[in-house]
């Protein structure tokens, strides 16, 4: 199927213009200024409106266990609201290691998963320890088209990947082509400061922010980019919340860390 978009206001990463896109099947072949018409192509007339092109939430939590619960939506709900609200149209989503062996775990998720999808979509694996077994099981993932791994620095005794284990985690990951991807908060404060709640009865919502300071967040997105940097590893800092965060990952970018 052929088909010309005309004189779009055309976004990209770097430009705004005026233009026409012409499209055979799912590919773009041409961009230009009044271009001419195909036979039996359908016109689509984007005067006045803009185009550009559908994108990529590269951290999406669908179908995901957590703490005796589930997330709302799933890769049906989920994929839907990406498409029509935010106009995402690749989701990249979340596999939490369980006990279960990775080989099991991909191809059950993969199955129920794919039977819901609408639009596009990706996976990265999480891992909550890192040892040369595991090193085994991600070795096959990645040969299944995963190519990131994401580890906690919080939730003690259950996701966190302890500092150790994450620099040859670093390692592993520069060496095999990964991407290292990481959750930013101090679980060791974060567990004393809700034992402490807890004990004053302080259990209303608002402790919850209260117990996961900003500063936490600040203190590991550094030093998961100064242990990434160290083992010359590429790291990616997810859903970050505060100022001091976005200053870390700007001076590493400047340094060429990041």
């Amino acid at each position: 199927m052929t088909t010309l978009i005309q004189a779009g206001m055309i976004i990209t990463a770097s430009e705004t213009f005026q233009a026409d896109i012409l499209i055979e099947g799912e590919k773009i072949e041409k961009i230009g200024k009044n271009l001419t018409k195909p036979e039996d192509a359908l016109v689509i007339n984007a005067r006045g409106k803009m185009v550009l092109p559908g994108g990529v939430d590269v951290h999406t939590h669908f179908d995901l266990p957590m703490s005796a619960t589930v997330s709302s939506d799933d890769h049906y709900t989920g994929h839907k609201a990406a498409a029509f609200w935010w106009h995402q149209l690749t989701v990249i989503d979340l596999f939490l290691r369980t006990r279960i062996h990775y080989r099991k775990m991909w191809m059950h998720g993969m199955l129920r998963r794919i039977e819901k999808a609408a639009v596009d979509f990706g996976f990265h694996m999480n891992i909550t320890r890192f040892d040369e077994k595991i090193a085994l099981e991600i070795s096959w993932v990645a040969q299944q088209g995963i190519s990131s791994l994401k580890v906690f620095t919080a939730y003690n005794h259950r996701l966190r990947l302890q500092d150790a284990r994450y620099s040859k985690y670093c390692v592993f990951a520069r060496q095999n082509g990964m991407l290292v991807m990481a959750h930013c908060e101090n679980g060791d404060v974060i567990d004393i400061l809700v034992k402490e709640a807890l004990q004053r009865g302080d259990m209303a919502p608002i402790w919850h922010a209260r117990t996961r300071p900003a500063w936490g967040e600040i203190e590991t997105i550094l030093r998961m980019i100064s242990l990434s940097a160290q083992a010359e590893a590429m790291v990616y800092i997810v859903h970050m919340t505060t100022s001091g965060g976005v200053n870390q990952v700007q001076r590493a970018r400047q340094n060429g860390w990041l």
